[in-house]
């Protein structure tokens, strides 16, 4: 008999946000101690399956969306469930609360979450406290920068320039976040003009950069899924325009037509606002993902991610011209094998 669906049954009679707090504080508790990490790895990780990605050689296509590991506290334990692959973050320049409580909603009968969170963290200066601690070479760590919430869009570039040179020496890439529905005004940053100042500034940034890191740091861009075709298309033109790396795709939605009419009657939570992410989010993520690969060729990496909760997922995003996967909500629901089994089942 399989144990994790009792203890979630156990964990969701508590407070959504406060069992994150106490699972990712003990998973990354459990990182830190050299027997028991070595045992988590032994339990959960499979041989290495190496992809070649914008420039690096991950484990295996299959990492932590960022989200889960916000200040960078735990991701030495998270690698031990046998990700390929963790995203730290998102890290804001200056340390904020984010948004009122409560602000992270679960829909069992959907397998779905809501969050509002608003980009809490400690700030740039204690996740690189965090990453600049030994860690694995075979560990491939991103770190996803998002802009503090009192930062006016108009100095918004400062911030993720800012972020770039924290991190840049920290981080295998990084990935700039112009898409969470969480603080307010920063989709506009997904605008053909807002992008394009942004992505030019860290280009030039990275270029000025390069002979003092000795590498070419990759940078992708994360993306909204409620993206019409109009706005994707200027998106993927400044994207591929400016010589990012990548596209991450998607963050969680605005939408809620995902979830069934049931669903909907069954539960107030369906209502709170905020990004939906799990089960329901899936078709809107497969289907921006084939819309970039159809775009764009071969040209342009894709990290997909977005309500991937199982093998036939994981392989039809693939399909759709995913590169990498991401997994955040999967995790949530189906417990610390899932990485085995989406890893097993490709």
């Amino acid at each position: 008999m399989r144990v994790y669906p009792l203890v979630r049954d156990l964990l969701f009679h508590f407070d959504a946000e406060l069992v994150h707090h106490l699972t990712l504080s003990t998973i990354g508790l459990a990182g830190k101690i050299s027997p028991v990490a070595g045992i988590l790895r032994l339990f959960f990780t499979l041989p290495p399956q190496p992809v070649e990605c914008f420039g690096l050689t991950f484990p295996n296509r299959l990492g932590l969306a960022a989200g889960y590991d916000k200040d960078g506290t735990a991701y030495r334990g998270l690698a031990c469930l046998g990700f390929g692959h963790i995203e730290v973050g998102t890290v804001t320049l200056r340390p904020q609360p984010g948004n009122p409580k409560p602000r992270l909603f679960r829909l069992p009968e959907a397998q779905a979450l809501i969050n509002r969170m608003g980009f809490p963290g400690k700030g740039a200066k204690f996740v690189a406290s965090q990453l600049g601690k030994s860690r694995s070479p075979e560990l491939i760590i991103g770190v996803n920068l998002g802009k503090n919430k009192d930062t006016p869009l108009e100095r918004a570039v400062e911030d993720y320039l800012a972020l770039f040179d924290i991190f840049a020496p920290l981080s295998d890439y990084l990935a700039i976040n112009v898409s969470s529905p969480n603080t307010i005004g920063l989709r506009q940053l997904q605008a053909r003009q807002a992008l394009e100042k942004l992505l030019r500034s860290l280009k030039v940034q990275r270029q000025q950069s390069h002979q003092k890191l000795g590498r070419r740091i990759p940078i992708l861009v994360k993306i909204a899924p409620d993206l019409d075709d109009r706005e994707l298309d200027d998106v993927l033109d400044v994207v591929e325009g400016q010589e990012m790396d990548g596209v991450i795709a998607t963050n969680t939605t605005i939408q809620r037509h995902g979830l069934v009419p049931d669903v909907l009657k069954m539960t107030s939570v369906a209502t709170e606002s905020g990004g939906l992410s799990g089960l329901p989010l899936f078709s809107l993520s497969l289907s921006m993902v084939r819309k970039i690969r159809q775009r764009g060729g071969n040209r342009l990496p894709i990290i997909g991610v977005g309500g991937i909760m199982s093998a036939d997922h994981a392989k039809a995003m693939l399909g759709a011209g995913a590169d990498l996967l991401q997994i955040y909500t999967a995790l949530v629901y189906g417990g610390p094998t899932m990485v085995k089994q989406l890893l097993r089942g490709l």
